[in-house]
């Protein structure tokens, strides 16, 4: 069974940090890259940071210079480190791990941010 699992979310106030986490397992984790994503009530789900196998990296621009992708193979795991946080970051989080060449693609159920006074 694979299961993808987000922690971390919660409530913060405008300039604070959070860090969330992923928690992958039932794959091969190594070979997988790894994705942030978010949604905002009434918006399209969009990209926020990925992280491939051989540990490159990309963020939308709207994050960049705030927040850090990472990923530790030896726990399954994939962090976003989210810094000088903003009301526009709100929304939920979801974590993706794809394998293009095995068809292969898993989502989390996702963990609301809220940054807010």
């Amino acid at each position: 069974q694979v299961r993808v699992v987000e922690s971390g979310g919660g409530l913060v106030q405008p300039g604070g940090s959070l860090r969330l986490s992923c928690s992958v397992s039932g794959i091969d984790f190594r070979f997988y890259a790894m994705g942030w994503y978010r949604q905002a009530p009434g918006k399209q789900r969009d990209v926020v940071a990925t992280i491939s196998g051989s540990f490159r990296t990309n963020y939308a621009d709207s994050v960049k210079g705030r927040f850090t992708v990472s990923r530790d193979n030896a726990k399954n795991t994939v962090y976003l480190q989210m810094n000088s946080l903003k009301p526009e970051d709100t929304a939920v989080y979801y974590c993706n791990a794809e394998y293009p060449q095995l068809r292969a693609t898993y989502w989390g159920q996702g963990t609301q941010v809220t940054v807010s006074s």
